[in-house]
């Protein structure tokens, strides 16, 4: 069995209509069961980069791997291991908390007393019980994020891909996220993580790699790199290595 949950070797890839190549022979290793961070400026390729291992992008050459499996040889496999959270919001605004979670649950082929019972035990530890019948367009911001995290882990993945999990959110809601993940990660589960609030990366992530223009920067352990770089924290280790110009 393999100890890596996802394994990027060589990947090229390119957006249509454009003649240099985004990423070029990049390759990344997240170990099973980190909390992994991927951070870098605007346009660095964070968001690319999770596109491509989640198979909503196809990539030109070389390979991903998700607990082993090859992403493009063993989609279907590859994809029910695990679950993204994406920035944009993944629901229907018209149905309820509930009623989305039996629509996705549905979806990822789980059968209907396990959607009934994953979907009660979600609401009540993200604190939706009492709103799961309401119309999620009525919700606050933060609430929609804890209904789209809902929807990511409601069929219990092992690698859990989280962009920008808690943009636009209240203090209330970042705290309860963010203690849920910790919890997902206890119990196994790998966070692949990526996000610009910086304090709250550096409370998540415990191995990080950063990357600019496509690239791959560094890579390594949080602590080891903020000790290296005589830095007290991420946003100062962000600055001295990306450099302090505007990233528009």
């Amino acid at each position: 069995m393999s100890q890596l949950a996802v394994e990027i070797t060589d990947l090229s890839f390119s957006y249509k209509g454009q003649n240099s190549i985004f990423l070029d022979h990049f390759s990344l290793q997240v170990p099973k069961g980190s909390r992994f961070g991927i951070f870098g400026p605007n346009g660095a390729g964070k968001t690319t980069l999770m596109y491509l291992m989640t198979g909503l992008l196809p990539y030109d050459r070389g390979e991903i791997r998700l607990n082993g499996l090859d992403l493009r040889r063993n989609k279907k496999s590859a994809s029910s291991s695990f679950g993204f959270v994406p920035q944009d919001f993944s629901f229907y605004e018209e149905l309820s908390p509930q009623e989305n979670l039996a629509f996705f649950g549905a979806w990822a082929g789980l059968g209907n007393s396990e959607i009934r019972q994953r979907s009660q035990a979600l609401l009540e530890m993200l604190g939706l019980h009492d709103v799961g019948e309401r119309p999620v367009r009525t919700f606050s911001g933060g609430m929609k994020r804890r209904v789209n995290l809902a929807i990511g882990v409601l069929h219990k993945p092992s690698i859990l891909f989280l962009d920008e999990p808690t943009v636009g959110v209240d203090v209330q809601s970042r705290h309860a996220i963010i203690e849920y993940l910790k919890m997902l990660n206890a119990d196994g589960t790998t966070l692949v993580y990526t996000s610009h609030q910086l304090n709250e990366a550096e409370d998540l992530c415990k191995k990080i790699a950063l990357i600019d223009d496509g690239k791959l920067i560094l890579l390594d352990d949080l602590d080891r790199l903020l000790l290296l770089h005589r830095q007290e924290g991420l946003e100062g280790l962000f600055l001295e290595l990306t450099g302090k110009a505007y990233r528009d």
